[in-house]
């Protein structure tokens, strides 16, 4: 279980070669024992990955996740929890996608309505239900600020993100009574794998900065957060500009 520091003493990384995903595995591999459930794609990164969070002390098992192969997520989600209690599950796939062929190519705009949303929901229900039966723990999911207002220029990314932001919230809150917590992160542009190429964006961070912030949310029971802060104040500004106005701003 998460200690009284906000430790915890298992992590199942859902999308375990995200740098987000490795960079919170640092975190709490830092002095301690931690046993860390990689799950990805098998290949060269995710070997790398558990390669390197065993040299911090980890202990890890690598297990299998296609998130377009909604029949195997069952099995992976048994696999998960197969060696005892998962205390915080990361839920960190995702495509960025091309914005101009995601709208226009049928089978572009199900790829990522499929891996950005359908997936983790699919997924985040069945990790709900374990923890719910095992009564503790908690679930981060890495929303994105673009789902909080969508812009034309991402619109297809940004419209998953906002359904995948609202069901990590109410999940939360059909967790509530049952021991079980749900922290949903709002991050700007973090310059990653993901965003390599794309042009960076003003209050850029990095995945360790998001790595920090969740650390210290998860100790503090957050159930939402913005990385960086100063991003909940510009977001609230853009909620309530006209459209009219808003579709002239170069975003």
């Amino acid at each position: 279980m998460i200690n009284a520091v906000g430790t915890p003493q298992s992590l199942l990384l859902l999308g375990g070669t995200s740098d987000i995903a490795l960079a919170i595995a640092r975190r709490y591999a830092i002095g301690h024992s931690l046993r860390v459930v990689l799950a990805a794609r098998p290949g060269e990164r995710r070997t790398a990955a558990a390669e390197e969070l065993r040299s911090l002390g980890c202990k890890v098992r690598e297990i299998d996740l296609e998130a377009r192969d909604f029949g195997s997520h069952p099995a992976t989600v048994e696999q998960a929890f197969a060696d005892g209690d998962i205390d915080i599950a990361v839920v960190a796939f995702g495509l960025l996608g091309d914005p101009e062929r995601a709208w226009r190519e049928p089978e572009a705009v199900l790829e990522l309505a499929e891996v950005n949303y359908t997936a983790p929901v699919h997924l985040g229900v069945m990790v709900a239900a374990r923890m719910r039966a095992q009564g503790h723990g908690f679930i981060v999911a890495l929303s994105s600020v673009a789902g909080e207002r969508v812009r034309r220029s991402n619109f297809v990314y940004g419209s998953t993100k906002a359904g995948f932001d609202g069901f990590f919230l109410g999940l939360g809150e059909a967790l509530r009574d049952h021991g079980v917590s749900v922290l949903v992160v709002r991050a700007g542009f973090v310059k990653s794998k993901m965003t390599r190429g794309v042009n960076e964006a003003p209050l850029a961070v990095t995945p360790d900065d998001v790595a920090d912030a969740v650390v210290a949310a998860v100790k503090d029971k957050r159930e939402l957060i913005w990385v960086p802060p100063p991003m909940r104040v510009v977001m609230s500004g853009l909620r309530h500009v006209p459209r009219p106005i808003f579709r002239r701003l170069p975003i």
